[in-house]
């Protein structure tokens, strides 16, 4: 098995360079041009073998292909610009890996972010290598967007509804499906593969940005992904905006099996999901909804009280701010 160590670094960016932009790599730095009128967005994420994705080269238990690893790595990006209300214009990578680490796992890597990159009409232009004990991927997307279209967490105002995309809580049931599969044997094959499909290959909902690029006048919202759970996303946006808000868990969209306040649980502190939470007006929030069908719900609303509460059987519980997911 060819290793990097036997590749060396000329000829692992050789390989790598097919899936990459052809005509914006091979200087020192990529040259873009901005849209007109529209301002660069920037967003990066570092990922971690052991921490983010599990290839089995750690402890962890495998949970996923090198090409699983590269579409939901930078779907992890592109869901950040899709919160700001950006489109993406390109992105660079920077990977750090051992000497013994598989040349085939590095190319599947590639080929999965350049298949992503495809899909969401944007490319690789640029990036590093170096060498480390543990792999890891430094991924910064750009994208654009114009100024009076960019979303903002700190514009929620009291009466906004609270729209999210998506199922939550899908994404930690695809990752149990993996890490416990005689658990989820049960679990319908179709309904299991769509949840494991919802963990490995997340969509980030550049859709919506287009929707939301087509209302004129440009609209008042606030809005962030819920890449750390649906608590989570609407607790940072509140407490960006100086408000409150509560959320209904009978409309929340939640995975449609089993234990119902389990799938909740997942759905408010599973992270991961890559949809948008956006607080918009109430006929905003109607329109997009109707726009979008299922795949978008209205599942709370703001209120001038600064604390965040899920109101669930007719009781009112406070969000569990210590189950919000934190790196430290």
């Amino acid at each position: 098995m060819l290793t990097l160590a036997d590749c060396g670094e000329l000829e692992l960016i050789a390989r790598l360079r097919p899936y990459c932009h052809q005509e914006l790599i091979g200087d020192d730095a990529a040259v873009l041009s901005l849209p007109l009128g529209e301002q660069l967005i920037v967003s990066t994420d570092v990922l971690v073998e052991g921490v983010h994705f599990s290839l089995g080269m750690t402890d962890t238990p495998v949970t996923m292909t090198p090409q699983d690893v590269g579409w939901r790595s930078l779907a992890a990006n592109l869901s950040d610009l899709a919160a700001m209300g950006a489109l993406p214009l390109g992105l660079t990578v920077g990977l750090a890996a051992p000497r013994n680490c598989p040349v085939a796992i590095i190319e599947g890597i590639y080929q999965g972010m350049a298949t992503c990159a495809q899909a969401y009409g944007t490319s690789i232009i640029g990036g590093d290598t170096c060498r480390s004990s543990v792999l890891s991927l430094s991924i910064t997307v750009l994208g654009s967007a114009p100024p009076e279209r960019i979303i903002y967490r700190n514009r929620a105002q009291v009466g906004d509804v609270i729209v999210v995309t998506g199922v939550h809580g899908a994404s930690r049931a695809g990752l149990e499906c993996l890490l416990y599969p005689q658990g989820a044997s049960t679990v319908p094959a179709e309904l299991r593969q769509a949840w494991i499909q919802a963990h490995q290959r997340p969509r980030p909902r550049l859709d919506i940005v287009h929707w939301l690029r087509q209302q004129v006048p440009p609209p008042r919202l606030a809005g962030m992904d819920s890449s750390d759970g649906l608590a989570a996303a609407v607790l940072q946006i509140c407490q960006a905006s100086g408000v409150g808000a509560v959320l209904w868990a009978e409309r929340i969209p939640i995975v449609d099996y089993g234990d119902r306040l389990q799938a909740l649980n997942w759905a408010l502190y599973g992270g991961e999901d890559f949809e948008l939470v956006l607080c918009l007006s109430p006929e905003l929030a109607q329109a997009l909804c109707g726009a979008a069908g299922e795949r978008a719900a209205m599942v709370g609303e703001i209120i001038p009280e600064k604390r965040v509460q899920l109101r669930l059987n007719g009781e009112l519980l406070p969000v569990q701010v210590d189950r919000l997911f934190q790196h430290f």
